[in-house]
């Protein structure tokens, strides 16, 4: 059963020029394996960690480093989660992610679609 789904994208010259004036920005957003990526492989991860969000109903306190994008052997995106992220997902249900990233024209996109593996009754357990 899907719990929820989230988009977004982001303008990624407009975010090469966040990342350049705030420093620790790219390590409060992004996990050690992703922060030597290109601009446009972090735009649309960051893209991904909003959607995150958005699928997971705009939870407060989720970390950034707290999920992570990696690339599956056949090259596809693929979503891991730990910690706050992990716990709100918990709470939902969700036990499996799908993830499409895409850059082009500019701009970075994401869709995160959070899929429950188990069924949540009332207050969040199963």
């Amino acid at each position: 059963m899907i719990v929820g789904v989230g988009i977004d994208v982001v303008d990624i010259a407009r975010f090469e020029q966040s990342l350049r004036r705030t420093p620790g920005l790219r390590a409060r957003l992004f996990t050690e394996a992703e922060q030597p990526m290109a601009v446009r492989s972090l735009a649309a991860r960051f893209a991904a960690k909003e959607a995150l969000a958005k699928a997971l109903g705009a939870p407060g306190g989720l970390r950034w480093t707290d999920a992570e994008i990696r690339r599956a052997p056949d090259g596809r995106p693929t979503l891991h989660v730990r910690d706050t992220v992990a716990a709100a997902a918990h709470r939902l249900g969700v036990g499996r992610w799908h993830v499409s990233l895409s850059h082009d024209g500019g701009i970075a996109t994401a869709i995160v679609i959070a899929e429950a593996v188990r069924e949540v009754r009332h207050g969040g357990e199963a």
